[in-house]
């Protein structure tokens, strides 16, 4: 495994510029790699499609929805009884049915909105990788690892990378082989 600095880019044009410059500054073309990364949750990791077998936003909507309708049968059902000398025996049965109704909508309102954190979601905690074009290089195993490392940094700075990342890894002949990308990314700040 080697040690993998990453940049990602928006424009394939920029890519291009950018393992021209990385060419250009010494490393080897075998240790290059370009790509495009989908945008999270496009990954493809399960059959259906997908990275997740359950919305992130979704994981607590069964319970919700389960609470409003108890509370809601409870509710129509009270009032059915209630109303019975009108409707009849079936009446709190049908008060039970659409309250129970009524409660499942109801907890739809506390559900989270578009765009709102999610409590306890990794997703929340740590920046995702974005998706673009990467352009991907491998350092070398030599003595002048460091320097190696602050050239790549320094040339995908230059051209305009929005998202500078450093990760473990094999590039082999152009190809990033063990890419992960649902890993959490480790962005350079530096």
């Amino acid at each position: 495994m080697s040690t993998i600095i990453a940049g990602h880019f928006q424009l394939q044009e920029e890519t291009a510029r950018a393992r021209d410059a990385l060419l250009a500054a010494g490393f080897p073309e075998a240790r290059i790699s370009t790509f495009f990364v989908n945008p999270p949750g496009q990954h493809n990791a399960l059959d259906l499609g997908g990275d997740r077998d359950k919305s992130p936003g979704a994981k607590e909507s069964d319970a919700g929805v389960a609470k409003g309708v108890a509370a809601g049968s409870a509710v129509g059902a009270v009032v059915g009884a209630a109303t019975a000398p009108v409707t009849g025996p079936l009446g709190a049965v049908v008060g039970a049915l659409v309250g129970g109704h009524v409660g499942s909508l109801y907890s739809f309102s506390h559900m989270k909105e578009a765009g709102e954190a999610e409590q306890g979601s990794i997703a929340n905690e740590v920046e995702q990788r974005p998706s673009g074009m990467l352009v991907a290089v491998a350092l070398g195993d030599t003595d002048d690892m460091l320097a190696q490392e602050q050239r790549a940094i320094d040339v995908l700075r230059q051209l305009g990378a929005h998202h500078i990342e450093e990760a473990e890894g094999n590039i082999i002949d152009g190809d990033w082989q063990d890419f992960n990308p649902l890993s959490l990314p480790v962005f350079i700040t530096r």
